[in-house]
């Protein structure tokens, strides 16, 4: 949890200058920053009375910040010596977590983003005509939504918006894709969707085959996941590579039959998860507006007509 506080003036422009101030959840319970500051100042002070001060409260105020948090926690987080006080090994661990997180979110210049192999994959090749500076890291939607339950990323990047309907998040889609079917070396025709009956595929975690797989069992129609994996690509070789393995893939970075294009359909999309930067809302909008004629040309349909340029 990160809280916002405004810190001072910038009186030549006349314009706020905001700080962010950062809370963290601790085994489900969160604490602001207000405990942190106290936690940093006694940790310099080793007196109540001096912190209480510097922090510009009363000293039951500060006493009772302590207090709050000590018994959300069940353990002591100041003691006493001699005539001050100090954190204990606890208050110095939750001390040393929120440096460690604050230094992170402070070195951080670039909008990080993590998610799905497909849209990881456009915002990259996209990435050198985006003004905006990024770090993208590609994964899994299961394993992008980890970092982004954790803060450690600004946009989560999702193939299928599925985990972010059973999340209850909030996401903008920014084009549509589709899947094609991939066939192995030796394939049979397939033309209808009856052709597909009993064939054994290669399952994809976290993609939107689950689309294909839906209209599948529609349609009383049998079929074998024989295996699963983390990556398309994966798939795409292994089904390559034998005589008797199917797949559906994206039709963005896949040739394939078509078959159940209109049943696959799906978008893919981003989810904003720090909402301290300007520039993460600046490139989600960029994306929605001039983004849209790169996003055609990766082979994605965009989600307003454009011109190739």
């Amino acid at each position: 949890m990160r809280d916002i506080m405004l810190e001072n003036t910038d009186n030549e422009k006349g314009k706020a200058i905001i700080e962010p101030e950062i809370g963290i959840t601790i085994n489900g319970i969160s604490f602001n920053h207000k405990l942190f500051e106290t936690l940093e100042s006694l940790s310099r002070t080793y007196s109540q009375r001096k912190t209480a001060k510097e922090l510009k409260i009363a000293h039951s105020v500060l006493n009772r910040r302590i207090k709050n948090a000590e018994d959300k926690l069940g353990e002591k987080l100041v003691v006493t010596i001699g005539s001050g006080s100090e954190l204990s090994p606890k208050g110095y661990e939750l001390l040393n977590a929120y440096h460690k997180y604050k230094n992170r979110l402070e070195d951080r210049e670039e909008i990080v983003i993590a998610g799905g192999h497909i849209i990881t994959g456009l915002l990259q090749a996209i990435s050198y005509d985006l003004p905006f500076k990024t770090l993208i890291y590609s994964s899994d939607d299961e394993s992008a939504y980890e970092l982004a339950k954790s803060n450690q990323i600004d946009i989560l990047a999702l193939d299928d918006p599925l985990l972010a309907f059973e999340n209850d998040l909030n996401f903008t889609a920014i084009a549509y894709d589709h899947l094609v079917l991939i066939s192995p070396k030796k394939e049979k025709p397939i033309e209808k969707i009856r052709d597909l009956s009993d064939l054994e595929f290669i399952g994809v975690k976290g993609s939107a085959q689950r689309l294909a797989w839906s209209t599948l069992k529609q349609e009383n129609i049998p079929f074998n996941i024989v295996k699963e994996v983390k990556s398309q690509f994966d798939a795409f070789k292994i089904v390559k590579n034998s005589d008797e393995y199917y797949t559906f893939l994206n039709a963005s970075y896949f040739n394939g039959n078509e078959i159940l294009k209109n049943e696959t359909r799906h978008v893919i999309s981003l989810v904003q998860c720090n909402d301290e930067k300007e520039d993460i809302y600046n490139l989600m909008e960029y994306l929605l507006m001039d983004g849209q004629s790169q996003i055609g040309e990766q082979g994605f349909v965009p989600m307003k007509p454009w011109k190739t340029r």
